[in-house]
């Protein structure tokens, strides 16, 4: 588990992170406010110990327990995607190495977020402490979502899903938005944006293809 002297951030590290910056703006990342917190959040404290090396290749990782952290490009765009502002109240699905929600976090966001696997869920939310970073963590099923705490302006999904969970569209504010790559279990997802137009509508936009992870759950891959 890592400690708190390992929470180094060197000039190298530094360096590395302007570098990916300017790699994912030739990749079509604009958002100055994303592209700000990509440089601002050190990956190493959320990326496995012994491969420093891999750190700031813009390429996924996989991490315990059969998970990934995922490329640096996937969280941007994801992200980018989503329109988060300061102060928006944001539920992450598949809270992983923690690294999505420290974008959110360095963006100004409230966030949530719920994670499946329990021992990857009590490693992040040590490393949340030792960051003394204020993030609501949750255990359980995340394709049902954190109801007792909707709505929420924006929803990201980490995982690949089956279909877009109505329950998730539930918890939306009137003007959310919901994040999720959508297909099968390995290949042919697509990155969807649902936005709430009122209470009864939503508007879909379809993006690029995606490869995560299952969504793993009772609306996901059981």
């Amino acid at each position: 588990m890592i400690r708190k002297v390992d929470l180094v951030d060197t000039l190298i590290h530094k360096g590395q992170r302007k570098r990916l910056v300017e790699e994912l703006r030739t990749k079509g990342i604009s958002s100055e406010v994303v592209l700000n917190a990509i440089d601002s959040v050190p990956r190493q404290w959320f990326f496995p110990k012994d491969f420093d090396q891999y750190v700031y290749r813009d390429a996924a990782f996989p991490i315990d327990h059969g998970q990934t952290i995922s490329q640096p490009f996937t969280v941007a765009y994801q992200t980018q995607l989503s329109g988060v502002s300061k102060g928006e109240k944001v539920l992450e699905i598949g809270t992983g190495s923690g690294y999505q929600a420290a974008i959110l976090l360095a963006m100004g966001a409230d966030v949530y977020s719920v994670e499946f696997i329990l021992p990857i869920l009590q490693q992040t939310a040590h490393l949340f402490q030792l960051l003394e970073q204020k993030i609501s963590l949750f255990h359980g099923d995340g394709s049902l979502g954190i109801p007792g705490f909707a709505p929420y302006d924006c929803i990201i999904v980490t995982a690949g899903a089956p279909n877009v969970p109505d329950t998730l569209i539930q918890q939306l504010k009137v003007g959310g938005r919901l994040i999720i790559p959508v297909g099968n279990t390995k290949e042919d997802q697509k990155m969807l944006r649902i936005t709430k137009v009122s209470t009864t509508q939503v508007k879909q936009e379809i993006f690029n293809d995606c490869k995560f992870v299952p969504l793993k759950g009772q609306l996901g891959w059981q």
